[in-house]
């Protein structure tokens, strides 16, 4: 059986004018034109849909069964066309995004309010996890975007790379925070809060401090770095993170109104801390979702910029 919409949808109006002419005029059709649509679909159901009687058009009790189910395919057909619509207009649609722990406490959940804000029926799933991950879910295809630190270029996924570096946080009744920099030398033996051990900037930490020869003295072992900012505010050693976290430490202070109780200051040598957008290569994401990954490296190009402006 090959039924068109175009005969679900004539035999639907047919049934409700009660005419052939009703139906054309409503269509915009000719009569003609409607008479054989309503042969051709008897045909292919092999079934009379109509009786003639008396000069009026009668049907029968299959076409009154059959308009139940011509209805429900025609009202299915345009919800169908209305969620497409949708999802063109950027309207539906589902965000699944994994990011790293520095990212997923405040920046990512920032940059989706803010993206979703006027799209109330697209549908987020945010994860925090750590980079390698990250990788093996972007690569797995079982999220649309993964935000993590940049990696090797892999076959199973696109990424967009971001070169960032280090900041050293610093309480801001230290003598330290008047300097524009902060070296191994500024922090030799002084209380430090890094991440754990094996990520990637905590190896680069320990090697400026023994090319310097300088005291290594770490204090906090954190797996997020969020968190070491209260113990910056206590006074109770300095912390070095990422620029985003540094970036949201900073817009807080701000937002607060009052002095900052932390300062941010370039690390020398640099250290590197390198984020990328991550995209699976072999499924192409949907249009909500390329949309939000052009948000995302607008903000994170955007602190970049902000961090290094300010020089701090």
């Amino acid at each position: 059986m090959n039924l068109s919409i175009r005969q679900l949808a004539t035999f639907r109006e047919v049934m409700r004018s009660g005419s052939i002419s009703e139906a054309a005029r409503t269509l915009g059709r000719t009569q003609p034109a409607v008479s054989s649509t309503i042969a051709g679909l008897e045909t292919e159901l092999e079934l009379k849909l109509f009786m003639r009687e008396q000069g009026r058009l009668v049907p029968t009790p299959e076409a009154e069964f059959f308009l139940e189910e011509a209805e429900a395919i025609l009202k299915r057909l345009e919800t169908s066309k209305r969620t497409l619509r949708g999802l063109a207009n950027r309207e539906h649609g589902q965000l699944r995004v994994a990011g790293v722990p520095e990212a997923s406490t405040d920046f990512l959940p920032k940059c989706l309010s803010q993206f979703v804000e006027d799209k109330p029926s697209v549908k987020v799933a945010l994860a925090s996890r750590s980079s390698a991950e990250i990788e093996e879910l972007i690569a797995a295809q079982q999220f649309d975007i993964g935000f993590a630190e940049t990696p090797r270029a892999r076959n199973s996924f696109d990424q967009i790379d971001f070169d960032m570096e280090c900041m050293c946080a610093l309480p801001a009744t230290d003598p330290l925070a008047s300097k524009e920099t902060i070296t191994p030398a500024d922090l030799d033996d002084y209380p430090l809060a890094l991440l754990q051990s094996e990520h990637r900037s905590h190896k680069q930490i320990l090697s400026r401090f023994r090319d310097a020869g300088s005291r290594f003295n770490q204090r906090f072992e954190l797996q997020a770095a969020q968190p070491g900012l209260q113990f910056v505010k206590a006074g109770l050693c300095a912390l070095i993170c990422d620029m985003i976290t540094a970036y949201e430490a900073q817009e807080s202070s701000r937002l607060g109104m009052g002095p900052p109780m932390i300062v941010f200051r370039p690390f020398r040598p640099r250290i590197q801390s390198s984020f990328s957008i991550l995209t699976p290569t072999h499924r192409p994401i949907s249009i909500v979702a390329q949309d939000f990954c052009d948000f995302l490296s607008a903000e994170v190009a955007t602190i970049r910029s902000a961090m290094i402006k300010r020089g701090t």
